[in-house]
């Protein structure tokens, strides 16, 4: 494994309990509508750096004229590999953030959810975006918003160095925009809350936060950032 890869701590040794993550995260899709207000992917191609289990991909295939998704974890390519293979115009590879196996100029609108970009340290994947993306295209980084919500205020107390204004003014200064959204977490048993808290939170924060938070629903507040070349 490249020393460029950080190991994910929740997808990477719990992709069963993550996928019930997914399935409950913005069930509104209000994530890819704000998306496609600043760039549709109908007919173009597009990237989605660490892909994970491939959740995405079949999305944006619904509409792209082609997908990739790039995954560096092998468990997880094996993974997204299986949940693509009967659709068309998908392909999966093994790479990394920092060194995308792609040509350069090779696509119009790239993904990044909860993937790598937190700020500084991310210059190589930025850097990648550059050379990938032609004129005319648009890069989406998906991030936590931890200055708001339910979801926000347990982010932040997991991670206190984390600065979401310096975040911010990263990618400022680097040309990004962003649009602030408000989602939800909605499962539908209580049990697939618990077990997503706690792959989400050291065990002390996660029993922490069930016991004071009741429910299949938590709000949760995210980040689209975005920057066109």
């Amino acid at each position: 494994m490249s020393s460029g890869v950080v190991p994910s701590p929740n997808v990477w040794n719990s992709p069963d309990v993550y996928e019930l993550e997914n399935l409950a995260v913005d069930r509104g899709q209000r994530i890819e509508a704000a998306m496609r207000s600043v760039h549709d992917w109908a007919g173009l191609d597009v990237l989605d750096v660490g892909c994970g289990t491939g959740f995405h991909l079949p999305r944006f295939a619904a509409t792209a004229r082609s997908v990739t998704g790039v995954e560096p974890h092998p468990p997880l390519l094996r993974r997204a590999l299986q949940r693509v293979r009967d659709v068309g115009g998908v392909r999966v590879l093994h790479g990394e953030a920092g060194a995308l196996p792609l040509p350069d100029a090779s696509v119009d609108v790239v993904h990044a959810r909860w993937a790598y970009f937190f700020g500084p340290g991310c210059e190589p994947g930025l850097a990648e975006l550059d050379r990938v993306v032609r004129r005319g295209g648009t890069a989406f980084v998906i991030d936590n918003d931890a200055t708001r919500s339910t979801f926000g205020r347990w982010f932040s107390r997991a991670l206190p160095s984390y600065d979401p204004l310096a975040v911010d003014r990263f990618f400022a200064r680097r040309g990004w925009s962003a649009q602030h959204l408000q989602v939800a977490w909605e499962f539908d048993r209580r049990a697939d809350l618990e077990a997503v808290v706690r792959i989400e939170f050291a065990p002390r924060q996660a029993e922490a936060i069930l016991a004071e938070h009741a429910g299949t629903g938590v709000d949760y507040a995210v980040v689209v950032r975005y920057r066109s070349y």
